[in-house]
């Protein structure tokens, strides 16, 4: 069975804006290879975070040094659709790159969900085949929506659905949004990342306050729409019991729907070729 975490960081600059994740100035590639071979990680999935501007560089040159074992999620600035319209054309032909992700829990980017001025982005990555990964607690209805407009647009949901680390909200108090998350099931362009669950809970490994809320999007997603992954940098534990929270722990998870759950779906949704299949 392949293991492909849907999500990771690697920068090399500056410390993360974000207190939950490590304080360091850097996380390679190389770093993060050696410890997704102790693991057992195939591939990663490179997220590049905002807080260093070269980021999207590095996780570039991370997918030439280390072929097969990486892809990227990028970004444009949807503050200037002309400028950002212009480099989504094109897009999935840069080296590794899969799609994007938008980030809407506070700012300007959440005000402009909201108010219906991206429109334009909806219509363009529905239009070129960019799937688009959205840290977006409390937009669940402005995402809905923009999925029925456009049955075309693959839309993932980030980290089950939460805020991502925000260190006061453990437990069921970080589940909180779980009815309204579920209620997306419904609509077939849509997919969660479940990415960072230790991150939610207070207890030790393996979490299991995480295993009901867990459970709850595998029944409503099922196993080709709900994608294993760490956000590594946030975790509590180490990367080996993040995939075995998922390998061990969960009884109903099993068979081919745990293969899928842990990295043919994420594959196929997001179009990352198997190596060998091409465009790895």
């Amino acid at each position: 069975m392949e293991t492909v975490d849907a999500q990771i960081h690697v920068w090399g600059t500056g410390l993360p804006s974000n207190a939950a994740h490590w304080q360091i100035t850097s996380f390679t590639a190389a770093e993060a290879i050696a410890m997704m071979d102790e693991a057992g990680v195939d591939a990663a999935v490179i997220h590049p975070p905002s807080w260093d501007p070269d980021s999207t560089e590095l996780a570039t040159e991370a997918v030439a040094t280390y072929p097969g074992r990486f892809a990227i999620i990028g970004a444009v600035d949807l503050g200037r659709p002309e400028a950002s319209r212009a480099a989504m054309e094109g897009w999935r032909d840069r080296p590794g790159m899969l799609g994007l992700r938008c980030m809407f829990l506070a700012g300007e980017d959440r005000r402009r969900l909201h108010d219906g001025e991206l429109e334009w982005f909806w219509a363009a990555a529905e239009r070129l085949g960019i799937p688009v990964t959205t840290l977006a607690t409390g937009s669940f209805g402005e995402l809905a929506a923009a999925a029925v407009r456009h049955p075309g647009l693959r839309l993932t949901i980030d980290h089950l659905g939460g805020r991502g680390g925000n260190t006061t909200l453990k437990d069921a108090a970080a589940m909180e949004h779980m009815p309204d998350l579920l209620k997306l099931a419904r609509l077939p362009n849509v997919a969660v990342k479940a990415t960072g669950a230790p991150g939610y809970s207070s207890e030790a490994y393996p979490f299991p306050a995480m295993h009901a809320p867990l459970r709850q999007i595998f029944d409503a997603f099922g196993p080709d729409r709900m994608f294993w992954g760490t956000d590594i940098s946030k975790m509590p534990c180490s990367w080996r019991q993040c995939v075995t929270l998922f390998t061990e722990e969960l009884s109903w998870l099993a068979g081919d729907d745990l293969a899928r759950v842990m990295g043919g779906a994420v594959r196929d949704w997001w179009g990352w070729p198997r190596p060998g299949d091409g465009r790895a």
